[in-house]
């Protein structure tokens, strides 16, 4: 397979995609490849439509060289990302590669607009295509070589689990479809004087916005703070939950700083009857071992529960009985006893499901008709409860 051979040939260490020179090794393979693919197809198309007279294979050779001009600036954006921390950014500057590709997109869609006015005036001031043998067969042969550069980049993206280059193999496999439908506009010309170039054209234009709507969309949604990828809170949930006398987890938060740059920080439940100092060694392992596994920087606190009381235990249980009927409620954590006598104050947390019309009214009142099922077995106790937000889902 080509792809494995470049790789294989071109990067040292391929094999341990983990590592970040190795990472931005691809990035740059990506990027170089990409260049030179759409720099050849640009002057393919370009050539074919200046000789054919048709609008929409010039948009489309344009639309390969926004692609070359994408490529170049993966490139400087995987470069810029690879730069380590400073005063000024504490956690290094891998936000940048979403930033180029931020770049990348808005570049796309100001060739479609571009595009759609010039399809358009061909439409009103239509003007013969010819049809040549030879420019059409270099166009086809621009088809089969942006199926291989669409393979290429996925394959890369997929190894080091890159956004923009996965966005990049679907943005040829785009190119592929709108290639093909210049190609049939070109060859349906040899027997009609209908100006479909126009029109084919427009289609072209639309899809060439689409892909830029697409990667904006794909590129703004890291950078406002999407919910993190769900193998990765499960990796550090089951990853602390697997450490001596930790029995519970929640408050996950991840922060991503970058691919391959996240901080997340977690509570962990831990008998409120054990040493300082033999539970602060486990969590301090659990750190050190699982931010080497994950490529992440893990933060755990501890959050001491008391397992041995009876009165603490049956009051949990009687608990997560009523809470099972209310289907909102997700999880409870930190749970304890205060008081003395028959008077008891259960204090918790609890996760909630926060649909689109949950508000801050559906919490209060939540709240009241837990205290009020629990008044029902225990009159003179009292939950008091603070409503948690899942900060790892959407």
């Amino acid at each position: 397979m080509l792809s494995q051979f470049l790789v294989s040939r071109f990067i040292k260490n391929h094999e341990n995609t983990k590592d970040t020179k190795v990472r931005d090794s691809y990035g740059y393979l990506g990027g170089i490849v990409g260049v030179c693919v759409n720099a050849v197809l640009f002057a393919i198309k370009l050539s074919v439509g200046l000789i054919s007279d048709s609008i929409a294979v010039i948009a489309d050779a344009f639309n390969n060289l926004s692609d070359a001009a994408s490529s170049i600036i993966t490139i400087a954006g995987f470069k810029l990302a690879s730069k380590p921390a400073d005063e000024e950014h504490p956690f290094g500057h891998g936000r940048i590669e979403y930033i180029s590709a931020l770049i990348v997109s808005f570049m796309v869609m100001l060739v479609g607009f571009q595009f759609i006015k010039a399809s358009f005036d061909r439409i009103v001031n239509p003007s013969p295509v010819t049809f040549e043998l030879i420019p059409f067969i270099l166009l086809l042969v621009s088809i089969a070589a942006k199926i291989w550069l669409s393979s290429f980049n996925k394959f890369i993206g997929k190894s080091i689990n890159s956004d923009a280059l996965e966005a990049s193999s679907l943005d040829a496999l785009g190119d592929v479809f709108t290639s093909s439908c210049v190609a049939l506009s070109l060859l349906v010309s040899k027997w009609t004087a209908f100006p479909i170039d126009g029109y084919i054209g427009i289609l072209v234009a639309l899809f060439i916005l689409y892909s830029g709507f697409t990667l904006t969309r794909d590129t703004l949604s890291p950078l406002l703070g999407e919910a993190p990828d769900a193998e990765l809170v499960e990796s550090i949930k089951s990853g602390v939950l697997s450490y001596e006398h930790i029995s519970g987890v929640h408050d996950l938060i991840i922060h991503n700083y970058g691919p391959g740059r996240c901080m997340a920080s977690i509570h962990a439940e831990i008998p409120c009857d054990i040493s300082v100092v033999t539970i602060h060694e486990i969590i301090d392992k659990a750190e050190r071992e699982l931010s080497k596994k994950l490529n992440i920087f893990l933060v755990i606190h501890m959050d001491p529960i008391n397992t041995d009381s009876k009165e603490v235990n049956k009051a949990r249980e009687e608990l997560e009985g009523i809470i099972k009927n209310f289907p909102l409620v997700k999880s409870m954590h930190d749970f304890r006893v205060v008081g003395d006598g028959e008077y008891k104050n259960l204090v918790f947390d609890l996760v909630v499901e926060h649909t689109k019309g949950f508000k801050h009214e559906d919490e209060e009142t939540l709240k009241k008709n837990i205290n009020k099922e629990l008044k029902k077995i225990h009159p003179l106790y009292n939950a008091l409860i603070t409503i948690d937000r899942d900060f790892t889902v959407l």
